[in-house]
């Protein structure tokens, strides 16, 4: 049997694979030829899609552009920081008052783990990504957001013991 019928339960189906010793294979300048246009095309199929998935993105984004004294809303989430930013049309029964939060220069607030929640696994594109749902206590109270349970693990070790 050869090794890689071993290895992989099936014949190798490409002339590009392993051999017995003792055989001897004579791989020619046309096979070296077939594979290389083989290549050319694969990398040019590869910029063509890229190409159409970065215009379908640039389509769908819209560059949000704010004045001085617009409201917006940042999505702020302990570990990770700052993430987008939403244009707001002010309502004062939606104001927190400055004294409660505290915002760090680089636009993040106090707040410490308390608890995991819970947990899950999510699968994106044939991997699994562990998560948790991590319970945040702060100046304004207790919070919950789902972590990459890798970096909570990193950042906060105690809350795995």
């Amino acid at each position: 049997m050869a090794p890689f019928e071993a290895l992989y339960g099936r014949k190798c189906r490409t002339p590009l694979c392993w051999f017995e010793s003792g055989e001897s294979v004579v791989l020619g300048p046309e096979i070296v030829r077939q594979t290389t246009e083989k290549v050319k095309l694969i990398r040019e199929k590869m910029k063509v899609s890229q190409s159409r998935q970065k215009s379908y993105h640039d389509k769908r984004r819209k560059d949000l552009e704010f004045q001085e004294g617009d409201h917006v809303f940042l999505r702020v989430t302990p570990v990770t920081g700052v993430g987008r930013a939403l244009k707001y049309v002010a309502d004062h029964s939606h104001v927190v008052p400055r004294d409660d939060v505290e915002v760090r220069d680089n636009l993040t607030i106090e707040t410490m783990p308390i608890r995991i929640e819970a947990r899950e696994v999510k699968k994106l594109r044939g991997k699994e990504i562990p998560l948790v749902k991590v319970v945040w206590s702060g100046t304004t109270g207790e919070s919950l957001t789902w972590e990459l349970e890798s970096k909570m693990r990193e950042s906060y070790p105690e809350l795995f013991a």
